[in-house]
């Protein structure tokens, strides 16, 4: 069998983290470099060619434009390396699926891209690490990885970008997916997937921008004032996500004052605070100029409303039907 030729781009995390005891629960995260990290992995006997590059080694709750923009440039140029079969993104569990959505939504998917974390730190009894890195490389060395957009691997499951999410602080078992779960199982030695590519086209379904526009997320919560949403934006604000209750909702007078800021040309996404649900249009959208989240979460509708304003899609309808394409 001949080795896959992967590139690994570490950015530090848990995965990269040390607490200095193994029985500690504080700890340090993105401490082990990209080649300490390699040189442990060797011991494994993958079967895969690794090539390792250090993009930054802090907390994923630090990653953000700029991170980005370097990981979207490397992943870009091993697409055009004839010698690179796929791509392992080493990232902090907290915001890894805002990066494995906007890497999702402006990559092809002619190579498989897949970022990978721990949960607990290098040094821990049980660490998850190395377990979830040798099923990351299983999944980036497989050819069928290809046409799924950017996957996450965590706790022997791997997860679509769009659906992927955080639900728990602690436990190997912290990832789940929404409206799909894993899309399929792996283990060092073997993967199943669960359907085939769903990704029609090779090609990237938006442009990248190394500058988004300004999006901030209005969380809702009982007995909200209407001037929460004026505090919170500025002239460069082009746009807001909602983090209603239930289905999205809010207090009448906060969505009086979000119709004016629609009405000043800021476009407003409707998400929820709820883990899991379906945010549906309704009649009041219509008239309000609102945007229904669908099924993405209050972080990932932020992240796709940025992306298309980015790329000059500023119309109500025309964000409505690409949420609804999620």
């Amino acid at each position: 069998m001949t080795q896959a030729h992967l590139l690994v781009l570490a950015t530090g995390g848990t995965i990269a983290g040390v607490a200095g005891s193994a029985l500690r629960h504080d700890y340090r995260p993105g401490q082990i470099g990209v080649d300490d990290y390699l040189e442990q992995v060797d011991a494994l006997g993958l079967e895969a060619r690794l090539v390792g590059r250090q993009i930054a080694n802090i907390g994923s709750e630090d990653i953000g434009a700029a991170i980005w923009t370097r990981l979207h440039e490397e992943i870009t140029a091993a697409f055009a390396d004839p010698g690179c079969q796929g791509v392992i993104v080493t990232h902090g569990t907290d915001t890894a699926e805002e990066t494995a959505f906007l890497l999702d939504l402006t990559l092809p998917t002619t190579k498989p891209v897949v970022l990978v974390g721990a949960m607990r730190p290098a040094d821990a009894v049980g660490y998850d690490g190395l377990r979830n890195f040798a099923n990351a490389v299983r999944v980036a060395s497989d050819p069928e990885a290809a046409g799924r957009g950017v996957l996450v691997v965590m706790g022997d499951r791997v997860f679509a970008a769009r659906d992927v999410r955080k639900v728990r602080t602690r436990g190997t078992d912290a990832f789940r997916g929404f409206p799909r779960d894993a899309v399929g199982l792996v283990t060092p030695s073997a993967l199943d997937w669960f359907g085939a590519p769903w990704r029609a086209s090779e090609g990237a379904q938006y442009a990248y921008h190394a500058e988004l526009p300004e999006v901030p997320i209005l969380y809702v919560y009982g007995g909200i004032g209407a001037d929460v949403a004026a505090r919170m934006t500025s002239e460069a604000t082009r746009g807001l996500v909602v983090a209603g209750v239930g289905e999205g909702n809010m207090p009448q007078p906060l969505r009086a004052e979000l119709v004016r800021l629609r009405e000043s040309g800021v476009a407003i996404v409707r998400a929820s605070r709820l883990d899991e649900g379906l945010v549906d249009r309704e009649p009041e959208d219509d008239a309000n100029g609102f945007v229904a989240a669908r099924a993405l979460n209050p972080q990932k509708a932020r992240i796709l409303l940025q992306v298309l304003l980015a790329n000059g899609i500023d119309d109500p309808a025309a964000i409505q039907a690409a949420f609804d394409r999620r």
